[in-house]
């Protein structure tokens, strides 16, 4: 029996930071594993894909950026689509669901997601999937996960009423009166399918009487202690799941004490980087917060960059130096932390699109790495536990 075919799915993504596109990566990877193959697409990359003739369920991942613009690789997009003399029925073939990123501590919380999301309707386009919005300020995993989680059986209902659509206007367009050999082929049809589900029914029967009597010798658990075993309510009632394995793709090799680290400026993808000293750091929130928020006060004398009001600026900070050794120590890679490290994609990948992340650079030595390119205190991810 042949493998049915995976069922696509266009999945477009636009970022500014690249968590968009990285979320849309998570998206892809784990369609295969539900039966759906994702032709992921940058929304700026407007000659790969043609939302004008598209038939299949499109999906969009866009973050939002300044002071609720659409990311740069959006806005040649929502340009074409802002056009006044677009009716309002240019859209109406498209289903599409929806994922906004945002942060609430902005005015114009998700607008990028919200902007496009606004005119796809008005242009006669339809929900398949709820739209979603999610918070950096409270964690993006609270909505992005459920979210995803909840996408695969919407695909599924969708591309199952895009079927159905499409046998109706087959039948209409066919001959009413098929001919005969066509019917006694059906009728035959017909009947191998009936003993196939027969046949299958007692199985299943049987299949079903013999677990029954084997749950019959399992005495009942009587543990009402929480473990890794068992769960007590709330958890226990929960529809929690596991995400899929993802596949190696990151080999890193040790090549010895010597070398020299990269410039911090290699760790960012454009613009300029200035060594500057705090001045002055004042915390504006209370100690019970939620999250910190400190007023910063830098000294930019000796620099030479130009800014107007309400420019952003990112700041590149270290990560506390006795932390990073105490991470190598519990590692057990502690005489490791000198050593360059050279990461790079692993040969014979299975990962679609597998890169090197851009945030970390190809060699320096582990303990750089751990200074300055990743988020050693971050909260874990599912697929990291």
């Amino acid at each position: 029996m042949c493998c049915e075919s995976k069922r696509r799915f266009l999945l477009l993504y636009a970022t500014q930071k690249g968590q968009a596109k990285a979320i849309a990566e998570e998206i892809r990877q784990q369609a295969g594993a539900h039966g759906f193959e994702a032709d992921m697409h940058c929304l700026s990359e407007m000659d790969k894909y043609n939302l004008e003739t598209e038939k299949d369920p499109v999906v969009i991942v866009i973050s939002t950026t300044g002071t609720g613009d659409p990311p740069d690789t959006a806005r040649k997009f929502v340009k074409k689509i802002q056009d006044k003399t677009l009716p309002p029925d240019h859209f109406a073939h498209l289903q599409y669901g929806l994922l906004g990123l945002g942060d609430s501590e902005y005015m114009f919380f998700c607008n990028g997601g919200r902007t496009v999301d606004r005119r796809l309707q008005e242009l006669g386009a339809q929900h398949f999937y709820g739209t979603g919005l999610a918070d950096d300020c409270v964690g993006l995993e609270l909505v992005v996960d459920p979210w995803i989680d909840g996408l695969w059986l919407a695909l599924k209902e969708a591309l199952q009423l895009q079927k159905k659509k499409e046998n109706m206007n087959n039948a209409v367009s066919s001959s009413l009166s098929p001919a005969p050999h066509a019917v006694h082929e059906l009728n035959l049809s017909s009947k191998v399918q009936n003993l196939k589900l027969e046949d299958e029914g007692a199985r299943g029967s049987d299949v079903l009487s013999q677990k029954l009597d084997d749950s019959n010798l399992v005495a009942p658990a009587r543990d009402t202690e929480p473990s890794l075993v068992h769960s007590v309510s709330p958890v226990s009632q929960c529809a929690l799941n596991i995400p899929a394995l993802p596949p190696e793709y990151i080999e890193v090799q040790f090549q010895g004490t010597q070398g020299e680290n990269p410039h911090l400026s290699s760790l960012i993808s454009e613009g300029t980087t200035f060594e500057v000293p705090v001045t002055k750091a004042v915390q504006l929130t209370r100690e019970d917060a939620i999250k910190t928020a400190l007023l910063l006060e830098l000294d930019i004398a000796d620099t030479t960059f130009e800014y107007q009001p309400g420019d952003a600026f990112c700041v590149l900070c270290p990560n506390n130096a006795s932390e990073v050794e105490e991470l190598l120590h519990i590692l057990g890679l502690s005489e490791k932390g000198d050593d360059f490290v050279c990461v790079k994609v692993k040969q014979g990948t299975k990962k679609k699109g597998a890169s090197r992340p851009q945030h970390i650079p190809e060699r320096s030595t582990l303990k750089f790495i751990l200074k300055w390119c990743l988020e050693i205190r971050a909260i874990p991810k599912k697929v990291f536990m």
